[in-house]
């Protein structure tokens, strides 16, 4: 019944802000586009002094040197909650609205501009490396981002208008109350894509790596 209950709410709210979810989704959609295509953008200097350094975390990833699933957890996780809490402020403030959808443009950008790098400079390889590196954490990470988003974004047009359509007199206490706990969960969910980018992502990323150098 409880299962029942959070998919009902779910849906409403989905059904509630369509058109946003509609717009957000466009938004991060060509944010990645736009990163894939910056990278035809780079000067071949450029292109050859990144390609550099991954060649270099290739050779640290061939030596089993690479950092430990604990750090990696850590600063991935913590990096979330950074960008969870920006959000989170961007809501409750009046003029923060377009930088939410400028950050979620961002995130897509930075998407894009790691699979192309990949895939222009190792072709299927990098594809393939792309896949396992950056897609399963993804799976999560994105939709969560962009439910995020529009519940950042709802909630800031609700204080733009709560701010100069005098006439409403809607209490905001309760609504910040259920706008913050909607990002303590969110924050809880982030774990699990932490977890995954920790230990899941690198077992795949060493054996493709393996396979590229012994070619």
């Amino acid at each position: 019944m409880l299962h029942k209950t959070w998919q009902d709410k779910v849906a409403a709210h989905v059904q509630e802000h369509s058109s946003l979810y509609v717009f957000v989704s466009v938004l991060l959609l060509m944010g990645v586009i736009f990163g894939a295509i910056l990278v035809n953008s780079l000067q071949e200097g450029q292109k050859q002094d990144l390609y550099f350094y991954l060649s270099r975390f290739f050779g640290q990833v061939s030596e089993g040197k690479f950092v430990s699933a604990v750090e990696v957890f850590k600063e991935s996780y913590f990096s979330h909650l950074k960008y969870i809490g920006f959000i989170w402020l961007l809501g409750v403030s009046v003029i923060g609205l377009p930088l939410i959808f400028i950050l979620l443009f961002l995130k897509g950008v930075v998407v894009g501009f790691t699979v192309g790098f990949l895939v222009s400079q190792l072709g299927w390889n990098g594809f393939l490396l792309a896949f396992v590196a950056v897609l399963p954490q993804n799976l999560v990470i994105m939709p969560v981002f962009l439910f995020m988003t529009v519940t950042a974004a709802g909630f800031s047009l609700r204080m733009i208008r709560h701010q100069f359509i005098r006439r409403m007199h809607e209490p905001l206490l309760p609504v910040l109350v259920k706008y913050t706990g909607i990002f303590l969960v969110i924050g809880c969910i982030l774990v699990g894509a932490s977890a995954v980018e920790a230990y899941v992502s690198p077992m795949f990323m060493k054996g493709i790596i393996e396979g590229i150098q012994k070619k």
